[in-house]
């Protein structure tokens, strides 16, 4: 059968989509996911550990401009999860954007998008649970516990608690970004306080002379902020997580635009107004990759028991991010093993509804980076926030081009764009895959790590071509099981 009539068939199925999935990877899942839910893990997805953790290092490197990095690269952010907005919108989905790009772009579009979200997220969890070695580490208790142990067990909860539900998964991302937000507006209430009242911090007076005082807005230069930009893209890259919790909600059509509107206000409140008070606070040189910068602050307020709460805080963001990937993973690779581009056990279910294929997949590749933490304890982060920036923008740059399908499909007549849309299409799409592209190519300006993760493009290309040449028989027998049926009627 052609593509045309593939398509058409697939269109003609779309006429109740309460009683026929619109992708095989749908059936199954439960509707247990709230609005609650939805929007605080939205909220969730734009504080996690790139702010946390990576923010300290960026600060000690970039200056106070940090902030107009995170500005910048939070609008183009913002962007991408519209466009995706738009089209969950149009047909929600548990496959989410690895489902659209399958309908627009084909099954090699899907194939792309959807590794390369895997590369990023199995990275980003091997970035989660050395940040939770590291925040654990703070204590003194554990400091003697060699990094890769207190990975391996918090990969080991983490795992745990994701395969038990999705109502239970909601639940507790719910409650984690309630402590994040918590938190957040408690610095800066506090942060504004010492500011307003020039409360000596470390001997220093806050205010606009840590800055002045200190190299200025940019004390490196621009290339340092320039430098800094993928590790702020990644700071973003649990922002599409939205999308993919929309195929287990029971209204996304409402939920989702206010959750995705709302992303916004809380990349200039959350993560420019912090960067621009801690750098008020302190001097930037004082900020450090090893520690959060939140917990740097407070330690030198002299407060007892501040760093430690702070430390309890970002411990839980990095539990949530794991948590986060884990699920978003699974889901992803659920709807790929369902067409044939992922492994067949990746669409297994439990009977709580859960895609544990899929799940136990990237946490194998978590136990990976427990070797790494054993190998190079001092730049395990660093590393993997590097090789998952190629995967995060490998994802948004096939969102977008799905995107441009999507709205081309429309001009055709042949589907109907909702009233929810990315403005100023496609000059937006365009514009988006341009400046991520340039992110990227940036990448070889910093020959210790950059460069050498640029390296690895060529290296994931092949594995990417050798895997659709492995995969290509069982993605055209999916295909052809799921046309009989259609045709069938069944």
């Amino acid at each position: 059968m052609s593509k045309e009539a593939a398509n058409t068939a697939l269109d003609a199925s779309r006429t109740d989509a309460s009683q026929a999935p619109a992708d095989a990877g749908d059936a199954g899942y439960s509707k247990d996911l709230k609005a609650r839910h939805v929007n605080m893990i939205a909220i969730g997805g734009a504080i996690g550990t790139g702010l946390f953790l990576g923010a300290g290092g960026r600060l000690h490197s970039a200056g106070p401009a940090l902030a107009v990095a995170y500005l910048v690269c939070g609008v183009f952010a913002y962007l991408v999860v519209r466009a995706l907005g738009e089209m969950v919108v149009y047909r929600p989905s548990s496959g989410s954007f690895v489902s659209y790009a399958r309908e627009f772009l084909g099954e090699k579009g899907a194939y792309v998008a959807g590794w390369m979200y895997f590369l990023n997220w199995s990275m980003t969890g091997i970035a989660d649970i050395t940040a939770i070695a590291l925040y654990t580490q703070y204590w003194s208790a554990f400091t003697t516990i060699p990094q890769w142990v207190l990975a391996l067990i918090a990969l080991a909860v983490v795992l745990g608690v994701n395969l038990i539900s999705v109502k239970y998964f909601g639940e507790m991302e719910f409650w984690f970004a309630i402590i994040k937000v918590a938190t957040l507006v408690a610095f800066l209430f506090v942060g504004i306080f010492l500011i307003a009242t020039q409360h000596p911090i470390d001997g220093q007076t806050p205010g606009l002379s840590m800055i002045t005082d200190h190299g200025g807005f940019m004390p490196s230069g621009t290339m340092s902020v320039i430098l800094v930009m993928q590790g702020v893209v990644f700071a973003y890259a649990a922002l599409e997580l939205v999308g993919v919790a929309a195929g287990e909600t029971a209204d996304p059509q409402k939920v989702v635009p206010r959750a995705v509107n709302s992303i916004m206000w809380r990349v200039g409140l959350f993560y420019c107004g912090s960067v621009v008070l801690l750098a008020l606070l302190l001097p930037s040189s004082v900020y450090s990759s090893d520690e959060s910068p939140f917990v740097t602050l407070f330690s030198k307020l002299g407060v007892g028991g501040i760093g430690d709460i702070m430390n309890l805080v970002v411990l839980t963001a990095a539990m949530s991010s794991l948590n986060s990937g884990l699920y978003s993973t699974g889901r992803i690779l659920r709807s790929m093993a369902m067409s044939g581009s992922a492994p067949k056990f990746t669409a297994r279910m439990n009977r709580s509804q859960v895609p544990y294929g899929g799940i136990l997949l990237t946490a194998g590749v978590g136990v990976l980076g427990v070797g790494l933490n054993y190998l190079l304890p001092h730049d395990a982060f660093e590393i993997v926030i590097e090789v998952s920036s190629i995967g995060i923008i490998g994802t948004w740059v096939m969102i977008m081009v799905a995107h441009l399908a999507f709205v081309r499909r429309a001009k055709q007549g042949l589907i109907k764009r909702p009233s929810f849309r990315l403005p100023w299409s496609p000059v937006t799409e365009i514009v988006t895959i341009v400046f991520l592209l340039l992110v990227l190519g940036l990448m070889w300006n910093d020959p210790d790590t950059g460069r050498k993760t640029l390296m690895l493009i060529p290296v994931i290309v092949v594995l990417l071509v050798a895997g659709w040449f492995a995969a290509r028989r069982r993605i055209r027998r999916e295909a052809t099981q799921e046309l009989t049926k259609l045709t069938d009627g069944e």
